[in-house]
């Protein structure tokens, strides 16, 4: 398993009976984790003098309750180029940001830093751009895509406080599928490849996206956008039916090169075990 244990504005303080209890900057949280499905005795203060709690409905979905924060505030993550991150509370539990990709970040920085080139990078399903940034403080020149309007402006805004807004980032709001089939008809070519697709969606035209039915498709699809001399490919999952040796298995078969996959997890400050977070495969060539 590979951990984020060097944050120093987030903490996981505890987990227990299907929610965590974290710490983003000086705020504390408590959020679903179906992951935790063990129990603690909960003596941490925090799961009773948190600043905002989100609870699920029973007829789905949930809201956020005793809400005592700021519509965003800002957290840091400290790389050789400190990365900075707006985050809020935002619809279905989540922030804007996922803690657990830390490590892929400081993987990111160390293979393109040490490739003694220029590296193209493609961003795909890219969010509120942590690997972006990575990216860009490491050299790299990134294109950065996500369907979503609101998360491509939130990480340019991550980019400004990053103070990367001068890097060459390509910020484009599109379905990743119909980019990656112009860019090919452009005969565009990436020398990394990260992608963190959803595991389900919609496209523009009402199509389903289930990534245990549509990966396989969309990383051979990828191959014809791949340099002929690539670094890595970086695919992450929070599939949880879908295992870290399978992303291995497709990524290899279709792409060739070496490829390691690993769950990925942030460890948990009250029981020092390590919260699964999901999984990411490494590909090298």
């Amino acid at each position: 398993m590979l951990c984020s244990n060097k944050w120093i504005d987030y903490e996981l303080l505890d987990c227990s009976g299907g929610e965590k209890l974290e710490r983003w900057g000086k705020y504390i949280l408590v959020r679903p984790e179906p992951q935790a499905i063990w129990k603690s005795t909960r003596e941490h203060s925090g799961w009773r003098e948190f600043d905002a709690h989100y609870e699920r409905s029973v007829s789905g979905g949930g809201k956020w309750s005793n809400n005592k924060l700021p519509d965003n505030w800002r957290i840091n993550y400290n790389l050789p180029h400190t990365l900075a991150f707006n985050v809020a509370l935002m619809n279905f539990k989540h922030t804007g940001l996922f803690p657990e990709q830390a490590i892929n970040w400081e993987y990111i920085i160390d293979k393109i830093s040490s490739a003694g080139r220029k590296i193209n990078v493609l961003n795909l399903f890219a969010y509120s751009g942590g690997a972006t940034l990575a990216a860009a403080s490491a050299g790299a020149a990134v294109c950065h895509v996500d369907a979503s309007r609101g998360m491509v402006s939130r990480a340019r805004e991550n980019a400004q406080l990053s103070n990367l807004g001068d890097k060459p980032i390509r910020w484009i709001i599109d379905d990743c599928t119909a980019f990656v089939q112009r860019e090919i008809r452009r005969e565009r070519k990436y020398d990394v490849i990260i992608m963190d697709p959803p595991s389900f969606g919609r496209g523009p035209s009402g199509e389903v996206w289930k990534l245990e039915d549509s990966l396989y498709d969309f990383i051979e699809l990828c191959k014809g956008v791949l340099s002929d001399d690539p670094l890595f490919v970086l695919i992450n999952s929070y599939t949880t039916g879908l295992s870290p040796s399978t992303l291995s298995y497709i990524s290899q078969s279709i792409l060739g090169g070496n490829a390691q996959s690993y769950e990925l997890g942030l460890p948990v400050t009250a029981s020092g075990l390590v919260l699964p977070c999901g999984a990411a495969c490494r590909l090298e060539f």
